[in-house]
C-alpha cells in the first residue's frame, strides 16, 4: 500500500510541498546529490512514497535513507543515521531556535513546506505518521480475540471480514452475571440502548454500542507485543533461548534474577551530596536530577491519569500471601532481605492454548494474563467510580444531588462516613474518593479540584434553570427522542452525568494538548497531538477551536478536514481489513479524532446504534491498554524527594521544605487543608520535577513504610518492584521491546550513550560512568553468530538478528538483551528535543494515545448535546465560558472573538489552555501568577523564551526566585 500522512494531504496540490511528504528509507545518494539539499530533495521526490510492508522485520523503523536526511534537516540529519535512534529527530526546526535554517519564517504558503524548516516539521510528522500506521497494523496482540484477528470471519456472506477490520467479537457480550445482562439482550443479539447510552455507565460497558464488554472493568489487559516474546524468562521457545542463555552463563535471566533490589540501588539511586541532610528522603534538602521545562504539577498529572486508566489491584491490594523482592547482598548495595510484595492477581494461567492458520501455530493469549480492575475508558473513573463498592465511596450532596459533596471546597474525610465508605487500613485520614490507593498530595490536590470543577459546571446549569428554564438543553432521551428536555426539565441525574461527561473531556483534553506538549516539547509534537484533537488540518489555524465547531456543525470552510472525516466514516466500516485501518488512521487525523462521525447538523437519531457508534474504531482489537502501556508509564524519577513550599501572596520566597513522604496516605488531606489549594499549586507549578533517568529515583521510594502488609521489614522499595512487575508480567526485556514496536535495536551498552554531545563533554562522561555500572551488572558473554535471537527485525544485510548484534562471531558483547525494559529506557540518553520521556516510552505511546480516543464514542461521534448538553459541549469546546476568560477576547483570524494568550508562544497564537482556565475558575487566588503562565505543566517562573527553548532562566519579575539563584526576598 502506498502511505502519505495527513499533513501531506494540505499541500500536495502544491508540486514543491511534494518533496517534504515523499518517503522512503531505501534510496542512496551518490556525488552531488549528496552535496546538496535541493539535489536530495529531488532525488527523494523521485524515488516515491514508502510501502508498508506485509513482512513485520520489514519495518520502517524510524530511519529514513540518505537523500532524506540531508532533505529534511542538512548534514547533521546524515551524520547520526547510523545511530538506532529515530531520525525524525534531527531534521530542521525539530529542536529549538538552533535547530531552524529559517527562523525568520516563510513568506508565502508554498514556502512553509518547501523550505528547510518547513520540510524537517513535514518530515517529521510523516515520520511519526509511518510509525503510528505500522503500529496499528502489528501490535494489537488481544488475549481473548486474538484467533479472530488473525483467521478473519465469515458469516457465510459473500465477503469474508479479514481480521483487522472485525467490528463485533462474540467475547466482549455481557456475562449472564451482569446486572444489564437482560437491557442489552440477554442470549440474543447483544446491543445497547436506553439509558445504558446515554451517559458513561459505572463499570464502563456500552461505551461500544455493539460489544457492551470492551473496556469495562475486569477485562483482561491486552498487549502491544506478540504473545510469544512474552515471559522471555520461561525460556518457551528456541528465540528466547538463544536470546538469553549462553554457555558460560548458563540462562541470565529469571523473576529475580539481576536482583531487583540491587539494580534499584546500584542504577536507580539518586546522588547525593548531602546524605544526612537528605536523610533518605526524610530530611531537609536532597539532590535530583531536574527537568527545565516540567514542574512538579505535571509528575502528579500522570499519577491521576492512572488511576483512570488501569489498576492491577483490587482495593489496593494483590493476591493474598507475601513474595520476596530481591536482596542477593545486603552487605553490598544497603538492601533489605525482609522486603515482602503480595502477589499479582491473574485472570488467565498455564500454558495457552493453540491454535492453527495457514500452517502456523499460533498462541491464543500471553502465558499469564492480569485483569484491568478499572475502567480502560478516559471516564474519570478515579472520580466517579468503577465497581460497586468504589461507588459507595462517591459521595453526592444531599442539598443538591447534582452536586459531589464537598463542604468549603474540599472533599470529606474517611472518619466522617464511617462505615458506609469501604476503606482499607492505609487509608486512614485521607478525604473519600472511588480509587483512593496511593493516596498523595497531588492526588488530594487533583480531585479535589475536579470536584470543585464538577460542582462548578452543576452550578451553571442551575443558573440556566433559574434564567433561562424553557430554553431546549439539548439533552434528549432515547425512549422520548423527539421531545425537546427543557433546562428546567432536566432531571438531577441527567444534570450530575452530564457533568461527568464534561469533566472527562476536559481531563482528557488536558493530557492530550497540554500536558502532553509539554512532556513531548516540540513543533513535530505540538502539532501532532493537537492534531489528535482538532484535526492536523485545523492546527496552524489562527483559531483551531472554531475549526472544530465548524466542522462539528459540517459547514467547514476547511475543505480537507471535511474530506477526511468523509473518508474515515467510510474506511471505519467492516470491510477492508489493514489497508483500510491505515488509511483510516491517516484520514481521522486529518479530521480530528474528536468529535469524529458524530454528524452534526445532519440526521442523525440517537436510538440508531449505527449514528451513536459511528466514530468508533478500535482496529481489528478492543480496546483495552495493554501490559506494555503500564510498563511505560513507570515515571517514578518525576517527582523529587522535597517539596519547596511557597506562599500565593510571596511566590519567589520559598518559606519551608517538605518531604514528599511526609505528604502521602493521610497526611496528604491534612497538609491540603493547612496550606490550602492555592499554595499547593503554586509550589507544585514552579518547582520542577526530576529527569526520567537512571540515578535519579526518589530515595524516600526505595524506603517506604509499608506497615499495612506485615512484612518482617515493614518496608517497601518500590522502585525495585516496578522491575520485578514487569517481569512478573512478562514484558520482554528491553532490545527485544524495542524490536517488537518497530524500533532499531541496540548492539551494545555504549549506544545509550548521546553521540551528539562533545567526547569531554562533562554530561557525556557522567553518562558513560552509569553506562560502565549498566555493564557491570548485566556483564558480558562470547557471541554465536549462529544463534538467531529474533525475527522481528533484520541486519543491514536483510539477516534475522543474531546474538552477535553486529560483531564478528565469538567476540565479547554486552548482555544488552538482558537489559530489563525500565532500565533501557531510563538509559536512552538520546532523546528528541524537549522529550521528557524516551523514544522507546513515546513509541508505545504514539499507539494508544490515538486508539484511547479512536475507541471512545463519547470522544468520537457521540460528543454531542444529546448526552453532554449544550452547555457541556461548549465548556468543552471553549475550555468554559468566554466570558471567564482572563484577557480581552481578541479576534485573530477573522471568525470571531475567542479566548487567546496576549503574545504568541513558540510561533503560534495560543488560546488561553484548559488547565489554567479551570484553575483560574476554581482557585481565582491564582490570578495574578497564572497571568504569566502559558502552559500550566512548565515552571511557572521560567522564561519560556523563543521556540521550544530549555533554558532555565526566570521571567522578568521571578530574578528573585531561588530556585534561579536568587536570594529569598
Amino acid at each position: 500500500m502506498n502511505g502519505i500522512g495527513p499533513r501531506c494531504l494540505l499541500p500536495v496540490v502544491l508540486a514543491g510541498a511534494l518533496i517534504a511528504c515523499s518517503e522512503t528509507g531505501d534510496d542512496e545518494s551518490s556525488g552531488q546529490n549528496a552535496k546538496s539539499g535541493s539535489f536530495a530533495c529531488i532525488s527523494l521526490l523521485k524515488a516515491g512514497f514508502r510501502d508498508f510492508p506485509d513482512d513485520p522485520s520489514r519495518r520502517f523503523l524510524g530511519k529514513v535513507g540518505e537523500d532524506a536526511a540531508r532533505c529534511r534537516g542538512g548534514q547533521r540529519a546524515v551524520d547520526y543515521r547510523d545511530t538506532p535512534w529515530v531520525d525524525w529527530a534531527n531534521y530542521w526546526a525539530a529542536g529549538d531556535m538552533a535547530s531552524r535554517e529559517d527562523p525568520d519564517g516563510p513568506l508565502t504558503l508554498i514556502g512553509e513546506h518547501i523550505k528547510p524548516d518547513g520540510r524537517g516539521v513535514d518530515g517529521a510528522l510523516m515520520d511519526l505518521e509511518y510509525q503510528r500506521i505500522e503500529l496499528i497494523k502489528f501490535n494489537l496482540f488481544d488475549n481473548e480475540t486474538y484467533e479472530t484477528y488473525v483467521k478473519g470471519r465469515s458469516d457465510g456472506g459473500d465477503t469474508p471480514v479479514s481480521g483487522p477490520n472485525v467490528k463485533v467479537w462474540p467475547q466482549m457480550r455481557l456475562a449472564p452475571t451482569d446486572p444489564a445482562y437482560d437491557a442489552v439482550g440477554g442470549d440474543g443479539e447483544q446491543r445497547c440502548s436506553g439509558e445504558l447510552v446515554r451517559h458513561r455507565t459505572l463499570t464502563g460497558i456500552c461505551n461500544d454500542v455493539f460489544n457492551p464488554r470492551v473496556g469495562s472493568t475486569g477485562t483482561p489487559f491486552a498487549r502491544n507485543v506478540a504473545f510469544d516474546v512474552t515471559f522471555p524468562r520461561l525460556q518457551q521457545n528456541t528465540l528466547a533461548v538463544n536470546r538469553h542463555r549462553d554457555d558460560e552463563n548458563g540462562l541470565r535471566i529469571g523473576l529475580l534474577k539481576p536482583d531487583p533490589q540491587r539494580i534499584s540501588r546500584e542504577l536507580f539511586t539518586r546522588q547525593q551530596s548531602q546524605s544526612e541532610a537528605c536523610d533518605l528522603g526524610r530530611g531537609t534538602a536532597c539532590d535530583y536530577q531536574p527537568a527545565s521545562f516540567f514542574n512538579v504539577l505535571a509528575a502528579y498529572w500522570i499519577q491521576f491519569m492512572t488511576h483512570d486508566w488501569f489498576s492491577h489491584t483490587r482495593e489496593g491490594r494483590n493476591r493474598p500471601g507475601l513474595e520476596p523482592v530481591g536482596c542477593d547482598d545486603p552487605v553490598a548495595t544497603g538492601c533489605r532481605p525482609g522486603d515482602r510484595a503480595e502477589r499479582t492477581i491473574t485472570a488467565a494461567s498455564g500454558p495457552a492454548p493453540t491454535f492453527e492458520h495457514d500452517g502456523v501455530t499460533y498462541p491464543q493469549r500471553a502465558h499469564t494474563t492480569t485483569p484491568n480492575l478499572v475502567t480502560a475508558w478516559w471516564d474519570a473513573s478515579q472520580i466517579y467510580g468503577f465497581d460497586e463498592v468504589s461507588a459507595r465511596r462517591v459521595l453526592r450532596d444531599p442539598n443538591d444531588p447534582a452536586k459531589l459533596l464537598q463542604s468549603g471546597g474540599y472533599l470529606p474525610l474517611f472518619a466522617s462516613c464511617q462505615p458506609d465508605c469501604p476503606m482499607q487500613s492505609q487509608w486512614a485520614g485521607q478525604e473519600v474518593t472511588a480509587f483512593p490507593a496511593n493516596w498523595s498530595i497531588g492526588m488530594s490536590f487533583y480531585h479535589n479540584l475536579f470536584v470543585r470543577e464538577h460542582n462548578h459546571f452543576v452550578a451553571a446549569f442551575r443558573s440556566l434553570q433559574r434564567t433561562h428554564p424553557a430554553l431546549d438543553s439539548g439533552l434528549r432521551n432515547p425512549a422520548h427522542p423527539n421531545a425537546v428536555i427543557s433546562y428546567a426539565q432536566a432531571s438531577d441525574e441527567e444534570i450530575y452525568q452530564a457533568a461527568r461527561l464534561v469533566v472527562a473531556a476536559e481531563i482528557a483534553k488536558i493530557h492530550t494538548i497540554e500536558w502532553t506538549t509539554q512532556l513531548l516539547y516540540d513543533e513535530p509534537l505540538y502539532l501532532a497531538m493537537n492534531s489528535n484533537w482538532f484535526g492536523l488540518f485545523n492546527v496552524g489555524e489562527a483559531n483551531p477551536v472554531s475549526r472544530v465547531l465548524d466542522r462539528i456543525l459540517d459547514r467547514q470552510r476547511n475543505l480537507p478536514s471535511k474530506v477526511s472525516s468523509r473518508a474515515a466514516d467510510q474506511l471505519g466500516r467492516e470491510g477492508g481489513g489493514d489497508r483500510d485501518n491505515a488509511i483510516y488512521s491517516v484520514f481521522a487525523s486529518g479530521a480530528g479524532i474528536f468529535g469524529l462521525n458524530n454528524r452534526m447538523g445532519r440526521d442523525w437519531d440517537i436510538t440508531n446504534p449505527d449514528d451513536l457508534n459511528r466514530g468508533v474504531n478500535h482496529f481489528g482489537a478492543p480496546f483495552n491498554f495493554p501490559e506494555e502501556f503500564t510498563t511505560v508509564y513507570r515515571l517514578h524519577p518525576l517527582l523529587p524527594d522535597i517539596i519547596e513550599m511557597r506562599s500565593a501572596s510571596q511566590p519567589n520566597r520559598i518559606h519551608s521544605t517538605v518531604p514528599v513522604v511526609a505528604t502521602v496516605r493521610g497526611a496528604a488531606s491534612g497538609l491540603m487543608r493547612e496550606h490550602g489549594m492555592a499554595d499547593w499549586a503554586l509550589s507544585m507549578g514552579r518547582q520542577r520535577l526530576g529527569l526520567l533517568h537512571l540515578q535519579n529515583h526518589p530515595l524516600f521510594l526505595q524506603n517506604l513504610e509499608m506497615p499495612h502488609l506485615g512484612s518482617p521489614s515493614g518496608q517497601l522499595d518500590i522502585v525495585a518492584l516496578d522491575v520485578l512487575r514487569d517481569r512478573e508480567r512478562g514484558v520482554p526485556r528491553f532490545n527485544e521491546f524495542r524490536r517488537q514496536i518497530g524500533l532499531k535495536s541496540l548492539s551494545s551498552f555504549d549506544d545509550f550513550i548521546d553521540q551528539r554531545l562533545a567526547a569531554d563533554d562533562p554530561v557525556r562522561q557522567q553518562q558513560a560512568a552509569v553506562i560502565d555500572k549498566l555493564r557491570a551488572l548485566y556483564g558480558t558473554h562470547t557471541c554465536d553468530a549462529s544463534k538467531i535471537i529474533s525475527t522481528a527485525q533484520r541486519d543491514e544485510a536483510g539477516a534475522f538478528i543474531n546474538d552477535c548484534l553486529g560483531h564478528p562471531d565469538g567476540s565479547v558483547v554486552d548482555n544488552i538483551e538482558d537489559v530489563d525494559t525500565i532500565v533501557g529506557w531510563l538509559a536512552e540518553y538520546t532523546r528528541p528535543h524537549g522529550f521528557a520521556i524516551s523514544e522507546t516510552q513515546f513509541h508505545i505511546f504514539i499507539l494508544n494515545a490515538s486508539r484511547r480516543l479512536f475507541s471512545d464514542r463519547f470522544f468520537t461521534s457521540s460528543f454531542r448535546p444529546e448526552f453532554y448538553s449544550q452547555l457541556g459541549y461548549d465548556w468543552v469546546i471553549y475550555n468554559g465560558p468566554l466570558a471567564d476568560c482572563p484577557y480581552t477576547p481578541e479576534d485573530h483570524e477573522g471568525r470571531g472573538k475567542n479566548c487567546y494568550e496576549p503574545k504568541k508562544s513558540n510561533g503560534h497564537y495560543a488560546l488561553v489552555s484548559p488547565l489554567k482556565r479551570l484553575l483560574l475558575r476554581n482557585v481565582p487566588e491564582l490570578a495574578d501568577e497564572l497571568r504569566h503562565v502559558v502552559n500550566v505543566f512548565d515552571p511557572w517562573a521560567r522564561d519560556r523564551g523563543e521556540y521550544y527553548d530549555l533554558s532555565w532562566r526566570p521571567r522578568q519579575d521571578a530574578v528573585a526566585d531561588p530556585a534561579f539563584g536568587g536570594a529569598q526576598p
